[in-house]
C-alpha cells in the first residue's frame, strides 16, 4: 500500500466487499422474483462496478510489481532481473496513474451508488411568472430524466391558474441519478418577458428546487405512533374543493414536525407515496443534523440543497443559462431541451476536486 492512501484503500476494500454482497443478493431466487428489489440492487451495483473493477486491476498491478522486485532481489537469473528492472518503471507509473483516478472517482462513489431521489420545485417570487417558470423547471427534468432513461413519477403537482404549478414533486429512479439531479439544490433564477407583460419588460421571477435521496427501508424507520395522518378532500388554486371524495392525505411526523401532503390519484396511492416522501425528508433532516455536527459538509458544491441559495440564472435575452458556483455560462436552451450533461460533468468535476482536497489520504 502507498504510504498516505491508507483511508482510500480502507474505502475500496469496504466497497468491494459491497459488490460481493451484491453479486450474491442478485444471484438468490427471491430477489430475482421481486423486481423492485432486483431493480434497486442493480442500480447500486452499476453505480460501484467501474471502481471495483478499476480496483482489481490496480492490484494485478501491485502483484506484478511485487513479482519485478522479487526477481530483482533474488538476482539468480541475470537476463530475467535486467528484463524486470526494464519493465518495473512503466508498471508503477501505471499504477500511479491508476490509482489517482480511483481517488478521483472515490470521492463521488456514494453518489453514483444512490438510485432515487424526490424531486420538488415549487413556484418562488414572481407571482404567476413565477408559477410558469417553475412549470418549465419541472418539464426541463422530465426531458433530461427521459435522455437518461430514468423512470421519471409525478407524485403530486399543484397547477396555478395562468398555467405553470405552484409546486411539483416526483420520484426519479435509476443509475446515478443522485450525482446528475444531486446539484440542482437551490434557488433558480429567471430573466425574461413574461407572456404577459404588454411593455415587453423583463421581469425576474424565481422557483426553488430541492433534491433529496431517497432511502431504503431498511436505513430509516417510522414508528406509526409518530406520525399524525388526516385525509381531506383535494384542493384546487385558491383553495377551493375540486372533489367531494376524501383522497387527499396529510402526514406529520410528531418529531420534527416535518408535514408531507399528496392530494393526486387515489387515497391508497397517495398513502403509499406519502410514507414514501415522507421517509425521505425525515431522512434528510436527521442526515443534516449529523453533517452540522461534523466539522467538514458533504461537499461545498451540493451544499445543503438550502433553498435561499441561488445558484442559477437563466437569461432569455441573451439566450444563456449562468451557474454561479461554475461562473460558467451554458446554452439555455439546450439546458431546457434536458440536454445538461455538460453542466453536470463540470459541476462533477469541480466537485471532486474540492473533495479530494478535504480528503487526507486519498
Amino acid at each position: 500500500m502507498p504510504d498516505g492512501h491508507e483511508n482510500l484503500f480502507t474505502k475500496l476494500v469496504t466497497f468491494a466487499a459491497q459488490f460481493a454482497d451484491l453479486e450474491n443478493q442478485l444471484s438468490k431466487p427471491d430477489v430475482v422474483s421481486d423486481p423492485e428489489r432486483l431493480r434497486n440492487l442493480a442500480v447500486r451495483r452499476a453505480g460501484i462496478v467501474d471502481l471495483v473493477k478499476r480496483y482489481s486491476a490496480y492490484q494485478n498491478l501491485s502483484r506484478q510489481i511485487t513479482e519485478h522486485e522479487q526477481i530483482i532481489n533474488l538476482g539468480t537469473d541475470a537476463e530475467l532481473a535486467q528484463l524486470a528492472r526494464d519493465e518495473l518503471p512503466e508498471l508503477r507509473q501505471e499504477a500511479e496513474q491508476l490509482l489517482e483516478k480511483i481517488a478521483t472517482e472515490l470521492v463521488t462513489a456514494d453518489d453514483r451508488a444512490v438510485g432515487s431521489v424526490m424531486l420538488e420545485v415549487r413556484a418562488g417570487t414572481g407571482g404567476a411568472e413565477a408559477a410558469l417558470w417553475a412549470g418549465d423547471l419541472f418539464e426541463m427534468y422530465q426531458r433530461y430524466a427521459t435522455q437518461k432513461g430514468w423512470q421519471f413519477e409525478s407524485l403530486d403537482i399543484a397547477p396555478a391558474e395562468v398555467g405553470g404549478v405552484r409546486h411539483a414533486i416526483a420520484n426519479v429512479r435509476g443509475t446515478s441519478v443522485w450525482q446528475g439531479l444531486g446539484y440542482e439544490g437551490g434557488v433558480h433564477s429567471v430573466k425574461r418577458v413574461p407572456a404577459t407583460e404588454a411593455q415587453g419588460r423583463i421581469h425576474t421571477s424565481t422557483a426553488t428546487v430541492a433534491v433529496l435521496p431517497e432511502p431504503e427501508k431498511v436505513q430509516i424507520e417510522i414508528p406509526s405512533a409518530d406520525v399524525q395522518i388526516h385525509i381531506t378532500t383535494a384542493q384546487g388554486p385558491g383553495g377551493q374543493n375540486v372533489n367531494k371524495v376524501a383522497t387527499a392525505v396529510r402526514m406529520s411526523h410528531k418529531p420534527t414536525g416535518i408535514e408531507v401532503r399528496l392530494q393526486s390519484k387515489s387515497q391508497a396511492q397517495n398513502r403509499v407515496r406519502a410514507w414514501q416522501l415522507l421517509r425521505t425528508r425525515v431522512y434528510d433532516h436527521y442526515q443534516r443534523q449529523k453533517d452540522m455536527q461534523r466539522a467538514q459538509r458533504r461537499s461545498n458544491m451540493i451544499g445543503s440543497g438550502d433553498r435561499s441559495e441561488r445558484i442559477r440564472t437563466y437569461r432569455y435575452k441573451q439566450n444563456i443559462m449562468v451557474d454561479h458556483r461554475l461562473g460558467q455560462s451554458f446554452s439555455l436552451e439546450a439546458e431546457l431541451s434536458g440536454n445538461l450533461d455538460e453542466l453536470v460533468d463540470a459541476l462533477i468535476t469541480q466537485d471532486r476536486a474540492q473533495r479530494l482536497a478535504m480528503s487526507p489520504g486519498f
